[in-house]
């Protein structure tokens, strides 16, 4: 774990895709004072490596928000998507009913992305404004981040493994 993330409430959140398959996995990793004590994974059929990142980051914040609301959590992640999407993006979008604003009236997709995912954490984003979303470099040896990392792959294997019991 980096040296910053050993005192305090940490959580590192991580997304995986396999393209061929489709499946995704998302997961996260809470440490309190360089403890891990908690974790959850998931994974989903149809997806894309961005909606797992910003699962990872919605999972992590609903997560603070049932034990830990009102604290100063820092959330780290891999995913430039998901971190810009937080601190940079939500803003404009919110701004912009929810529409992509391109000065080409002629652009193809002015939808966002992943939409219903982003709405859900600004709304808690917003309930819960002490959450620092930050991030962090992948597979670089931080601990919470591999972990979170090898978790998601749990996740994206845990619908592979049911899709075959079927």
């Amino acid at each position: 774990m980096s040296d910053t993330a050993n005192h305090g409430l940490h959580i590192f959140a991580d997304g995986c895709f396999d393209p061929v398959s489709r499946r995704g996995g998302w997961a996260f990793v809470v440490y309190r004072d360089g403890a891990e004590i908690a974790s959850d994974f998931g994974g989903t059929a149809n997806t894309s490596n961005n909606a797992m990142e910003a699962a990872a980051l919605l999972r992590a914040i609903i997560w603070i928000d049932s034990n830990v609301a009102g604290e100063n959590p820092v959330i780290w992640s891999d995913s430039f998507y998901a971190v810009m999407g937080c601190n940079d993006w939500l803003p404009i979008w919110k701004a912009n009913g929810w529409k992509k604003i391109d000065p080409n009236p002629n652009a193809r997709r002015r939808t966002i992305t992943n939409m219903e995912i982003w709405k859900e954490i600004d709304t808690r984003l917003c309930r819960n404004p002490p959450i620092k979303i930050l991030w962090c470099k992948g597979h670089a040896g931080i601990t919470g981040n591999e972990r979170a990392d090898d978790l998601a792959d749990h996740g994206c294997k845990s619908i592979a493994h049911a899709q075959l019991s079927k």
